[in-house]
């Protein structure tokens, strides 16, 4: 993986290369690439947003119906489900996003055949594995349910046609078939929890939106919908995929493991202290997410241009760190503030924890959006073998470090754990681009955090007496002040750029 392999049709340009592969339509294509891609972050932020709170609205209004029991067996649902669907959601709708085959109709036909058989693979799983989470969480009433929650797998792949509208950037027409998913399962859900269906209601909405979801899609299709299976296709899809399988079961070892070792060690105070601190350090993953999955489709169009690569990996990486660095080093520098003046004294063991988190946060937008240039490179394999890495770094950094000295010693781990992750994660951007030093890119970031970081400090070094909560909004004030005028003045022509494409894109 020594650079970018640039292979033939390079010389074209991104308009060119676009209409070839039948990737952008061609209103797209005149706007131009970037103005597309500006509009598109703003479509999926709003979608975003709008999901996020259709499921507060129904955790709020269908906790109203339910008693804690219920929910307890819909988390138990839930959370058996989890670490069986994952085997689905291994890349392909990515690799459908990167191919570039002649005949997409035919394109599609594969990826929905590899697709329904994956689906039919976890309803099997979980017909098998239900009785043994029913035996493990001591509650046999979690098998039926489950058994119909499962067939909402099937029907969310036959949502599949939204890949090609994702794959065309046609940012609007993919989020509003989305959209059709939740807002049926909201109404339904609320429904039936309010005639005093406890959990079904639960069950039964997301098995109906899942279908209501799948039908609108299936009628939006563009392409006639058959089942085609292809040795050759399942092949590329396998190698694709496999990598992508083993990163998402290594973030659910971590997870899982953080959270059994913590309640075993500490208790389940910390545990969700650790719970806590993910929780608010775990916007800037949502954030993030939003720019690589408008950006992913855009990567896949100029995979060929190693330069534009280069370009749209740094600057997109620049752009996230303008806000994701202040935001990190913000929490790790007010967590006490959001402690004590927010959450309640009762949370004070998870300050160290918060601190470590948001340190881990800030450091993490450096490159956040790399397994995007893989994938659409078709170079999975680095991601599994990072997987890898984080695991063993967890199991001999963090894991010995939390038994020993509790929440502090978790904290001290995770920051040591993230350093062996970005310094693995820069050998392969060094190796993937010529001439990318992960050091010089962090100095850029963390500069226009020094000045803002430093005034706080001096301000509370010139403090006395007891601190308030008038101080720490005060020197919040600061904080975000200095740092937007401290990355205003660094990082003024990407600003001007970026506004420019927004302002054209409305």
């Amino acid at each position: 993986m020594a650079g970018i392999a640039v292979r033939p049709g390079a010389g074209e340009g991104v308009e060119a290369a676009a209409r070839r592969e039948g990737r952008l339509p061609d209103a797209v294509v005149a706007v131009g690439l970037r103005r597309h891609a500006a509009r598109g972050t703003i479509v999926n932020a709003v979608f975003q947003i709008g999901l996020a709170g259709l499921l507060l609205v129904r955790r709020l209004v269908v906790a109203a119906f339910l008693t804690p029991a219920q929910f307890g067996v819909w988390g138990a649902l839930l959370a058996a489900l989890l670490l069986i669907v994952f085997i689905k959601n291994v890349g392909v709708s990515d690799k459908f996003v990167q191919q570039s085959e002649a005949d997409q109709e035919l394109a599609f036909q594969k990826m929905l055949t590899i697709d329904l058989a994956l689906a039919v693979a976890a309803v099997v799983l979980a017909a098998v594995a239900l009785p043994f989470f029913a035996l493990a969480y001591g509650n046999a009433s979690i098998i039926l349910p489950g058994l119909l929650l499962s067939t909402a797998i099937i029907a969310n792949s036959l949502q599949a046609p939204v890949y090609i509208f994702y794959r065309r950037m046609d940012f609007v027409r993919q989020r509003a078939l989305q959209a059709v998913d939740p807002c049926s399962a909201l109404i339904v859900t609320i429904g039936l929890a309010a005639l005093g269906g406890g959990y079904w209601a639960l069950v039964v909405g997301a098995v109906a939106g899942s279908l209501f979801g799948a039908g609108a899609a299936l009628i939006a299709c563009p392409y006639p919908v058959k089942l085609r299976l292809d040795r050759g296709t399942v092949r590329d899809y396998y190698s694709f995929s496999w990598p992508l399988a083993v990163a998402s079961g290594g973030r659910l070892a971590v997870g899982n493991g953080i959270m059994l070792i913590a309640a075993r060690t500490m208790g389940l105070a910390q545990t969700g202290a650790i719970g806590m601190a993910n929780s608010i350090t775990g916007f800037s993953d949502g954030v993030d997410g939003i720019v690589t999955q408008t950006l992913y489709p855009a990567i896949c169009a100029v995979r060929d241009r190693a330069a534009l690569l280069h370009e749209v990996f740094v600057k997109s990486n620049r752009i996230a760190l303008m806000w994701g660095m202040p935001f990190g080093l913000g929490v790790t520098l007010f967590a006490s503030d959001i402690v004590y003046f927010g959450l309640g004294a009762r949370w004070a063991p998870a300050i160290p924890v918060l601190q470590a988190f948001g340190v881990v946060a800030a450091s993490d937008q450096l490159g956040f959006n790399w397994s995007a240039f893989l994938r659409a490179l078709n170079m999975t394999r680095p991601l599994a073998t990072m997987a890898a890495i984080n695991v063993a770094a967890f199991v001999v950094l963090v894991v010995p470090l939390m038994i020993a000295f509790g929440l502090r010693g978790f904290a001290v781990g995770w920051l040591i754990a993230q350093v062996v992750n970005l310094t693995a994660r820069s050998h392969y951007l060094s190796r993937l681009f010529t001439g990318f030093s992960m050091l010089r890119h962090a100095g850029r970031a963390a500069a226009p955090m020094i000045p803002a970081v430093g005034v706080v400090l001096l301000a509370r070094a010139g403090a006395s007496g007891d601190r308030g909560a008038a101080q720490a909004v005060t020197e919040l004030v600061l904080f975000v002040v200095v740092s937007v005028a401290a990355t205003a003045i660094s990082e003024r022509a990407l600003l001007r750029e970026v506004l420019g494409y927004l302002r054209r894109a409305r």
